[in-house]
């Protein structure tokens, strides 16, 4: 179908966005019936509404919620305790992988060790300072909602490498997967599970049993949950049925 008027192809295009949480500028030309030089200037003034974010190729979903900043202050004393049963659980490892999660960088530190594999701005920035920093680092298009580099430069060089444990965190969690928020992200957080021998997800409580708009992966992925001691005995033993070992910090 095509596409003539401007605001009905925008609200088109901030459905498809809306629906599938990421949209190439080249498939909605296609669909549309007009130019990807007509799509980008829509996608342009879509983002200047606050619809949605444009990235490398196309737009996904505008951010929402709490500003990255503020995303570790939330429940910190529990973050903390999860990121310290992840790196008790990590000891031992020589390569770890950590995604752009904010406990996931919590435990950065801690795995004094291990040489750590990252696309996590936060956790290059803090490792560099280290005097003997042991980190490979992915560099891509950069993502400011999550600090954290993304895209096809940053998912071929994770892919060269082989990790021993993986930290990955999620925006929600469910016997259904891992849901996020940002396309680009859940795609690295799946290479990330690929290269790894085991992968630890942490997830506090309150992202337990619940979902999102950007699905990232079925719960299979998944070696061991790790949560908080808030969580719902009822939703930590459908986890233990559905195969994955549950851990929980105090």
């Amino acid at each position: 179908m095509r596409y003539t008027a401007a605001p009905e192809r925008r609200a088109e295009l901030e459905r498809l966005v809306s629906t599938d949480g990421y949209l190439a500028s080249a498939a909605a030309a296609q669909r549309l019936g007009v130019s990807e030089m007509t799509v980008r200037r829509d996608l342009r003034l879509l983002e200047e509404q606050g619809v949605l974010r444009r990235v490398a190729g196309g737009a996904t979903i505008a951010s929402a919620g709490i500003p990255f900043e503020s995303r570790g202050a939330v429940g910190a004393a529990q973050k903390q305790a999860i990121a310290e049963l992840a790196a008790r659980e990590a000891a031992g490892a020589e390569v770890v992988a950590l995604d752009a999660g904010t406990t996931v960088a919590a435990a950065a530190s801690l795995l004094r060790s291990a040489t750590i594999v990252t696309h996590s701005l936060p956790v290059i920035e803090a490792l560099s300072r280290e005097p003997e920093p042991r980190l490979i680092a992915a560099g891509g298009h950069y993502q400011p909602d999550t600090r954290s580099f993304a895209g096809p430069l940053a998912e071929e060089t994770l892919r060269a490498v082989r990790c021993d444990v993986a930290l990955l965190s999620a925006t929600a969690v469910g016997l259904d997967g891992l849901w996020g928020t940002n396309v680009l992200d859940a795609a690295i957080k799946r290479v990330l599970a690929r290269q790894s021998e085991r992968v630890l997800l942490l997830a506090d409580a309150s992202k337990l049993d619940q979902g999102s708009v950007v699905r990232i992966a079925g719960l299979d992925i998944v070696d061991t949950l790790i949560t908080d001691d808030r969580a719902d005995a009822g939703v930590i033993a459908s986890f233990e049925s559905a195969g994955v070992e549950v851990r929980v910090a105090r």
